[in-house]
């Protein structure tokens, strides 16, 4: 109370005022729309004519990328907008003082922050003095002050305090809009450096059309198996199986992880087990197909991930050092992906092996499912994905916090911690992107089944083309059919109309000669002659009077 009575009494001369857009100049009211409006509109044709030049390339997979982008934008925009409309009835939601005492990220009564109450003293006794107000003060002290004035009176009336105050809310809109947006240039910045790393396959995919490598893997000759290149590799009685093979494993992702070996015999079986043969085939532009693919899920945020930002900003509790552990995360993901991908390699060389000692040609390896976690090459995917996503909340938290609370805020009162934080994100986004993506994109194409990608852009048009009218052809004969069917059946109901009003006057015509008073009762009934079916005399009708 003393800081409202004094930023009341003495705000002229502390800081300038807020106003309203009644007390704004209009000019600076139609400026700053029209800057917002400019910005806006050059965004969107931004984006417009991505989409146009992706459409144009025929890059199908990356323009459904950038419609997910747009969603996510969207997204974030009907956020926003939610919160700006309900950020007055949610900040006058009153809770009682303890419990919003509880959970804090700052400890404002610990022993280790006695500046920061020292400054604070000097902020509640001494508004005047603004010169010497720290800067990462203000945004907690402007959301008592200029965000919500209405909504504290109201809870400070009541004896509670306000769930959420509107400068707080306007604070969380700023950190989900850094969040997304850190997400997609993370995912973008993997993508590019990894397809970056990966341009030296080109000449390794060339090289299987000369005449050197076609007499190097000649399909008539014989060796052994431990004498091929490959096999030299991966071989090692020492490390074949159990921990030594993974230990081994652990430490090749960091040196050469994709060999030109490996990938030229990865290549041989996956034209083996898929086109037959086809030596032809371009192999690195299907892997580039299937990453394009693969962009298009890891640059959203789905709900589980939001769930997880939830949950995050649930445990961000002062002393139990959450954010420090989590960080570590993201670097065990991707040394443990790497390694099994590696992993996967060496046992397709040792099954080589275990099949036969001399083969003949290059060494023919098997893709199969059952190489990968619980036989689904996709969860490697989703492990990255979550990885990436970790890695951009680590970063658009620090940069949240850095920008709205200052470098000396309490959050980053452990310089140490902090260092630590952004050495292993900068060390995760490297590793992902030099090491564990390539290796995923040579690897992942070692499952029982190829991708979509396989197909040219073109030929899948074709292929959609045609499926698309197998399915209106077969829907017309369906309709065709169906109506054939209703009229089958409305002839039929017919049939069984006129069978059981002919059968209904049998009896009398049946045994004509009847007199059981069961049988003779009717006045009149139509009697079919025998002998009639078998002349051309005329059906008569007998009258037969009851008894």
């Amino acid at each position: 109370m003393a800081a409202g009575g004094g930023g009341g009494g003495g705000g002229g001369g502390a800081a300038s005022p807020s106003h309203s857009l009644l007390e704004t100049p209009t000019w600076a009211v139609a400026t700053v729309c029209f800057v917002f409006i400019l910005l806006g509109l050059l965004i969107e044709h931004l984006i417009h004519l991505l989409s146009h030049w992706l459409k144009k390339h025929r890059k199908t997979a990356l323009f459904e990328a950038v419609e997910k982008l747009k969603s996510v934008l969207m997204l974030l925009g009907f956020l926003s907008l939610l919160l700006a409309i309900l950020q007055r009835p949610i900040s006058k939601i009153c809770i009682p003082n303890s419990v919003a005492k509880s959970m804090l990220p700052c400890n404002r009564a610990a022993g280790s922050t006695k500046t920061t109450k020292t400054l604070q003293h000097l902020w509640t006794n001494n508004p005047g003095n603004s010169s010497t107000t720290p800067v990462f003060l203000v945004p907690s002290h402007g959301r008592h002050l200029a965000g919500g004035l209405d909504s504290s009176d109201h809870c400070n009336s009541k004896g509670r305090t306000s769930l959420i105050s509107q400068s707080g809310i306007s604070q969380l809109n700023n950190f989900m809009f850094v969040l997304a947006i850190m997400q997609i240039v993370y995912c973008v910045i993997t993508m590019g450096l990894g397809r970056l790393k990966m341009n030296r396959w080109k000449s390794w995919e060339t090289e299987t059309q000369t005449v050197e490598y076609l007499a190097a893997n000649d399909p008539n000759r014989f060796r052994l198996t431990t004498q091929t290149t490959f096999g030299r590799r991966h071989i090692d009685d020492c490390a074949t199986t159990g921990p030594l093979l993974w230990i081994k494993c652990f430490f090749r992702q960091f040196f050469y992880s994709v060999a030109k070996v490996d990938y030229l015999t990865l290549r041989h079986g996956f034209i083996m087990a898929h086109l037959s043969s086809n030596n032809t085939f371009n192999f690195q532009k299907y892997i580039e197909r299937s990453l394009e693919d693969d962009f298009k899920v890891i640059v959203g945020i789905s709900p589980l991930m939001w769930l997880l930002v939830v949950i995050f900003l649930l445990v961000d509790v002062h002393g139990w050092n959450v954010y420090l552990w989590v960080s570590f995360l993201p670097l065990i993901i991707v040394l443990v992906v790497g390694t099994k991908l590696e992993v996967i390699v060496a046992k397709m060389a040792l099954r080589v092996k275990n099949q036969s000692t001399v083969i003949k040609g290059s060494p023919l390896v098997q893709p199969n499912d059952n190489l990968f976690w619980f036989n689904h090459p996709p969860l490697v995917l989703t492990l990255l994905h979550f990885t990436l996503f970790m890695n951009a909340f680590e970063v658009a938290f620090f940069i949240w916090v850095t920008l709205q609370f200052g470098i000396r805020s309490c959050y980053h009162e452990n310089v140490e911690k902090i260092v630590i934080r952004v050495v292993l994100a900068v060390m995760v986004q490297i590793l992902c992107s030099y090491i564990t993506l390539p290796l995923y994109a040579l690897v992942t194409q070692m499952g029982s089944h190829y991708k979509r990608a396989l197909l040219e852009e073109n030929v899948m048009q074709i292929i959609k083309y045609w499926h698309s009218e197998v399915k209106k052809k077969k829907k017309n004969r369906n309709n065709k059919k169906n109506k054939n069917m209703e009229a089958d059946d409305d002839e039929d109901i017919e049939n069984s109309r006129r069978e059981y009003y002919s059968s209904s006057t049998t009896p009398a015509a049946v045994s004509p000669s009847s007199n059981s008073p069961e049988t003779s009762h009717l006045n009149r009934s139509p009697t079919l002659a025998p002998a009639a079916a078998e002349t051309d005399d005329e059906i008569t009708e007998e009258w037969r009077p009851p008894q």
